[in-house]
């Protein structure tokens, strides 16, 4: 189980790190973008990724 924790974390790095190397100036949009939500829509944006985060890992551990 540890060994998959660091697995994902490394790969979530990876992941995130992406769009930044790739698009720098994708990223500093997206990210001026948000500094300009409020709470609320942030919440929501956060929210949805965790359930759509759940939805893959439950399909993928499924299949």
């Amino acid at each position: 189980m540890g060994n998959s924790l660091w697995a994902a974390f490394a790969l979530m790095l990876v992941i995130e790190g992406m769009l930044p190397f790739l698009l720098p100036a994708v990223w500093r949009e997206t990210f001026r973008r948000l500094t300009e939500m409020t709470d609320g829509q942030i919440r929501f944006v956060g929210l949805s990724s965790m359930l759509i985060g759940l939805l893959v890992l439950l399909l993928t551990h499924a299949a």
